[in-house]
């Protein structure tokens, strides 16, 4: 009888710092507080670093990222284990450069974060005790060794240039919204594996055909030849056998079985909101001659058709840049992901479910995750297959000029290709991305990019990484997977720059960065996919109040603290910038975190409202998604993120889902200047235009009720019409044009327009609003809201503890809840109300106590 396939994982270990210092003395050896680990982590647990998320003390812990430290374990091993044909010690994944001894042989050199290694120790092994030692050099210290070595420095943005050359996560280095902590240690388990033959690899491929016939594939290696049979089970979402095969195997490493099934057998995986997300099981068992099983391995999968169309548009140049699964074409909208944690050892199963909820209970289907941080831990794929998001997965490259020499390509080649074969199963993974912005740096650093030349090796050239991304990556995702490649992101393909915005995958940032556009410009800065596109805003007053740690001194939106904790080049700019266009407000600041929430609130879902609009049904696709940046943090932060590092969301969060409804409406107002001749500037008209457009993501066209009531804030007038309207399947509709009620033309500048707000609200025929929206006049500072006696907001508790009732006399803007103490959970945050049309909120965890308010010209600022 052959040997059976075990594994154990090894969680026994010490560490110290090389030599001792500042983390333990010379000699010291202290036990890990669990594993896998990072040096860090320990150090925080022991108490003997300070806390880098608070205050400065990020500052006082970089010489953790240039000292050396070493791991060790004593691995007991029985005989049995020895006695086994093939005995291996698998290591998931050090950071960085460690070199592994056992019983002083070295046995390893590892040079590659995202790389796992499986060593043979058969031969190396004793019955009884083994030192295992892991030996981590400083991955800063060598980086800049190698750096070097290999010509000196590289253009880039973000962190340090020896990044370019070090195959670890790049925001380690520091990003303009994360600190600068180059973690160490073992990051990913490691075990002890002992067999005669072992399940290598399961390759599972799944075709789909447009009549919904399915294909499917199984391909399974092991380790070695053996005389026996493998046994293929496809086990539908209840855990009932579907088909059971059994596959000959007889003296080869590979064996191969494939399925058909008819339209209708197996159930179809949809994107959330479009359909159920079925999730079949493979189970493959490797039996000996005698039917003894030696080894058996699962693996999820699912059945979906996706591609990604690259084709005319109707009546606009350039090509559509869509997603369609089972024929649907379908809407993207969501968030840019980066680690949730400076440390990733503490990320759970359940950090990561809470965060992807987050997603799903926003609205939003897709996820893309971006390349200066990790091929995210199992979990992550899971649960986004799970609940089905969309994922759209960078190769980790970010905002560099990457270099090409023959050892960083191995390992890089190395590193694409055992994380397409670990990922390929997913059916949320639709496409894999080539980098993040290094096509971007290479225009604007003017290296050598001719995006006519496809032949070329590149690598001679001061843009070496293009071999990497069109080459090298690209065979990885072909050769080991059935995953669209994308050469970058953003990437425009069709031979024009990243910034075409008829091409490809566009990040808008001249909102914020750039030419610093007004948010109310993110029409005219659309794309075919808007793969990022952010602005900043404060987190929750209590995530601020934790990494001031009590300091009252420290307490005002200027302070170096607050400062340190933005990483932003000119922060401080940029935020007063579109402050100061749009609002009046103050600097005390509870008030100016709040004006900060709400500007950012104000323009993500701007922009989500008017790229929405380009979804105008098939061949008129201008915008076929966007993804915000970003949904999470690393650390407590002030940053583009919509949730903040514990989980709060801000109030983008709300304004956002409320974008991704299945069912929406949006409105523009825009001033129409016409000259009475074209001699004189004196004399003239100026119109107010009102548009209105509902929004549908469901398959079915919708009849629903229009309904717009006008508001004018300084008096009482008012005026209502609604009408029927249909709106199409998975499409905008435009529903209204014509002149702003309540506002008359002006013949002069010095005529101030009537402050008129407009509530527009779709109906269905049971009385449910399924969306609304109010358009008011901007910039907002120039409103001169009411008093707050004649406003008339009324927030009252519900009998049940866990609803508000939100009322009023006059049209607010940008109402914002709180309460003291810990947080409530609130269903909606930056709210608009008007008379006539009250809303309930959830609001869990009140426990009675009193609602605190904010809103626009609520006398605050």
């Amino acid at each position: 009888m052959a040997e059976i396939a075990k594994a154990r994982f090894l969680g026994d270990w010490q560490f110290t710092q090389v030599g001792g210092g500042q983390g333990t003395a010379e000699d010291e050896w202290l036990p890990t507080s669990s594993f896998p680990t990072t040096v860090h982590v320990e150090l925080l647990n022991l108490k003997r670093i300070p806390d880098p998320f608070i205050g400065l003390h990020e500052w006082d812990v970089q010489w953790i990222g240039e000292a050396e430290w070493l791991f060790k374990s004593v691995l007991e091993v029985t005989e049995e284990e020895l006695s086994a044909p093939n005995v291996d010690l698998f290591f998931e994944g050090l950071d960085t450069f460690a070199v592994v001894t056992l019983n002083g042989q070295e046995i390893l050199q590892s040079t590659n974060q995202f790389v796992a290694h499986r060593v043979s120790v058969k031969d190396k092994l004793v019955p009884g005790s083994n030192d295992l030692v892991l030996h981590f050099e400083s991955t800063f210290l060598k980086g800049r060794d190698i750096e070097r070595e290999n010509g000196g420095k590289l253009r880039l943005w973000n962190g340090d240039s020896s990044r370019l050359h070090v195959r670890k996560a790049q925001y380690n280095y520091g990003w303009d919204w994360g600190p600068v902590l180059m973690t160490v240690g073992p990051w990913k388990p490691i075990s002890l594996q002992t067999y005669s033959t072992r399940i290598e690899e399961i390759d599972v491929r799944t075709e789909v055909s447009e009549d919904f016939a399915v294909q499917f594939t199984a391909r399974i290696g092991v380790s070695h030849s053996v005389d026996g049979s493998l046994r293929v089970e496809l086990r539908n979402p209840a855990g009932e056998i579907q088909r059971s095969d059994p596959v000959p195997f007889s003296g080869y490493n590979v064996g191969q079985h494939s399925i058909s099934f008819a339209p209708g057998e197996v159930d179809l995986w949809y994107p959330v909101g479009y359909g159920s997300q079925p999730l079949y099981t493979v189970q493959v068992t490797l039996l000996d001659s005698d039917d003894n099983v030696i080894d058996e391995k699962k693996q999820t999968t699912a059945f979906r058709r996706v591609s990604v169309v690259q084709e005319p548009l109707v009546d606009a140049e350039g090509l559509t840049f869509l997603f369609e699964v089972n024929n649907i074409r379908v809407f993207c909208g969501g968030s840019n992901w980066i680690p949730a944690d400076s440390f990733l050892t503490r990320l759970t199963e359940s950090h990561y479910r809470r965060w992807l909820q987050l997603l799903v209970s926003g609205n939003q289907n897709m996820i893309r995750v971006w390349g200066g941080g990790i091929y995210e831990h199992d979990d992550f794929y899971n649960i986004c297959d799970e609940l089905g998001l969309l994922v759209w997965q960078d190769f980790m490259f970010g905002c560099g000029q990457y270099p090409a020499y023959d050892s960083f390509v191995e390992s890089v080649r190395e590193e694409a290709i055992q994380n397409v074969k670990r990922l390929r199963h997913h059916p949320s993974i639709v496409i894999w991305a080539g980098n993040n912005e290094d096509y971007q740096v290479a225009e604007s650093c003017n290296l050598e990019l001719d995006y006519s030349d496809e032949t070329s090796d590149f690598r001679k050239t001061t843009f070496p990484a293009r071999y990497i991304y069109e080459r090298v990556l690209s065979e990885a995702v072909v050769g080991y997977s059935n995953t669209f490649y994308h050469r970058g992101s953003p990437y425009s393909g069709q031979g024009k720059p990243t910034t075409d915005r008829e091409h490809g995958d566009l990040h808008q940032w001249n909102v914020w960065h750039g030419s610093q556009e007004p948010w109310h410009n993110w029409d005219i800065l659309s794309g075919r996919f808007v793969s990022e596109f952010g602005m900043q805003g404060y987190p929750n007053i209590r995530t601020v109040d934790y990494w001031l740690d009590g300091d009252k001194t420290q307490r005002f939106p200027q302070s170096r603290v607050n400062a340190n904790h933005n990483k932003a080049d000119g922060f401080e700019r940029r935020i007063e910038l579109y402050l100061v266009e749009n609002f009046k407000h103050s600097f005390e600041i509870e008030s100016y975190a709040y004006y900060t929430q709400v500007m950012q609130a104000e323009t993500l879902a701007s922009a989500y409202r008017l790229w929405r609009r380009n979804w105008k049904g098939r061949g008129r696709e201008y915008t076929a998604g966007a993804l915000v940046w970003q949904i999470n943090d690393c650390w407590p932060v002030t940053s583009w993120a919509i949730v903040d590092y514990f989980l709060r969301p801000k109030p983008a969060y709300f304004t956002v889902a409320r974008e991704l409804r299945p069912f929406t409406v949006g409105m523009t107002r825009k001033e129409v200047q016409t000259f009475e001749n074209e001699r004189s500037a004196d004399r003239f008209k100026i119109d107010t235009v009102l548009e209105i457009w509902g929004t549908n993501s469901t398959l079915n066209s919708k009849n629903v009720s229009l309904e717009v009531t006008a508001f004018d804030l300084d008096s009482e007038w008012t005026e209502s019409w609604s009408e029927s309207v249909t709106l199409a399947a998975n499409a905008s509709t435009e529903l209204f044009k014509g002149p702003l009620t309540g506002q008359p033309p002006r013949t002069k500048k010095s005529e101030v327009p009537r402050t008129i707000i407009v509530s527009a609200r779709l109906v269905d025929e049971d009385g449910t609003v399924l969306g609304r929206y109010s358009n008011w006049p901007e910039p907002f500072k120039f409103i001169n809201f009411p008093p707050l006696h004649a406003v008339g907001l009324q927030v009252v508790a519900l009998e049940d503890g866990e609803s508000v009732r939100l009322s009023t006399n006059k049209p607010i803007k940008g109402i914002v809840l709180d309460v003291d103490g810990e947080d409530a959970q609130w269903s909606d945050q930056a709210i608009d109300l008007v008379p006539g049309d009250p809303q309930t909120i959830k609001a869990i965890g009140l426990n009675g106590r009193a609602i605190k308010v904010r809103f626009l010209g609520d006398g605050t600022a």
